[in-house]
């Protein structure tokens, strides 16, 4: 006799999602999962017609429910969605992320099969235009993001982090969930702290879930400024953490301002510096963009270009101040 699967609690910290919740939330009433099912949305103050879709999926599913996030930051809404769940599994889901099918089954069972307390896949990031596929293209390409397995793929192995997450309940509570502090980089830092009590967090191809990228240059640029910004108090918080993939992108962009500052008042040959990386994003994008349309393929380097710089300049400006706030804010691992 086959055991009756585990009950999972699908946890959604949602602002101004308007354009994908629906789909959100109709790929994750639709798993092929045979055990009990919740989805708990937490809504920040959208400005757009999040509330009222969110609503209408109440009315529609007794599966779906809400609860508020007045501040809209992302740890604080999946605290409390965390505190409104109440099953043993807690799948967490942002609300531009499509599961395929069987994530949820697999990831139960890689639950089991490991013995982690946390598992997660590919952030599988697809456009729905020319700018959005050609920024799916860059983040998935290692010239883009580097070598981080939940972009470009890899292995199933032990992992320091893992993009969303599928936790076992008991580890969650026994953490006091996410630190609110980290507006940005909050999946790291819990990570950090179940990996300090001795929790395994596991990685696996087997799961996947398809990413809406930023629709324009400007959300992109401010999404890669918040994600430099958040990793320097990361390199902060933990020392440690810090590795040549990370001071990639701040040292372009140092070399890009020292080149044209040159190139400008000491010699032209100053400008190699920034035609050189322009010709080198022009040629890396070339194997990204294979197989799509040539308005996607020429808007490759555009959203490289942004990712890096903006990403660079994120973190070279990122405050001391910031930093010092989190480090005071730290929650020791409960072991």
């Amino acid at each position: 006799m086959n055991a009756v699967p585990s009950a999972v609690s699908v946890i959604m910290p949602v602002l101004d999602e308007e354009r994908h919740l629906r789909n959100s939330v109709r790929h994750i009433l639709e798993q092929d999962y045979a055990g009990e099912l919740e989805v708990v949305i937490a809504l920040g103050p959208s400005t757009d017609r999040t509330d009222e879709i969110a609503a209408q999926l109440v009315a529609e599913d007794p599966r779906v429910h809400t609860v508020p996030n007045p501040t809209g930051r992302t740890p604080a809404a999946l605290n409390a969605a965390i505190k409104a769940s109440r099953h043993p599994v807690v799948v967490r889901v942002d609300g531009h992320g499509m599961l395929s099918p069987n994530y949820i089954a697999t990831a139960v069972r890689l639950l089991e099969e490991t013995g982690a307390v946390n598992v997660g896949g590919i952030m599988h990031a697809e456009g729905e235009n020319d700018w959005e596929r050609a920024v799916a293209a860059a983040m998935t390409s290692k010239i883009g993001v580097g070598n981080a397995a939940f972009h470009t793929g890899g292995q199933a192995a032990p992992a320091d982090t893992v993009y969303l997450g599928v936790f076992r309940r008991e580890v969650l509570e026994q953490q006091g969930g996410y630190n609110e502090e980290f507006i940005r980089a909050q999946d790291w830092e819990l990570n950090y702290r179940i990996r300090e009590a001795g929790g395994l967090i596991w990685f696996s191809p087997e799961l996947k879930v398809s990413y809406r990228p930023r629709p324009s240059v400007r959300t992109l640029a401010k999404q890669y400024k918040d994600y430099g910004r958040w990793r320097r108090v990361v390199t902060r918080y933990h020392q440690g953490s810090v590795n040549l993939r990370y001071l990639a992108a701040p040292g372009a962009v140092l070399a890009i301002a020292a080149g044209v500052v040159v190139g400008a008042a000491v010699t032209p040959l100053g400008f190699a510096v920034p035609v050189g990386y322009a010709a080198a994003i022009a040629l890396g994008s070339l194997p990204a963009g294979k197989g799509l349309s040539a308005g996607a393929r020429v808007r490759i380097p555009v959203a490289l270009a942004t990712m890096h710089m903006c990403w660079g300049w994120g973190f070279l400006t990122s405050p001391r101040s910031l930093a010092r706030k989190v480090i005071a804010s730290r929650r020791p691992a409960v072991l």
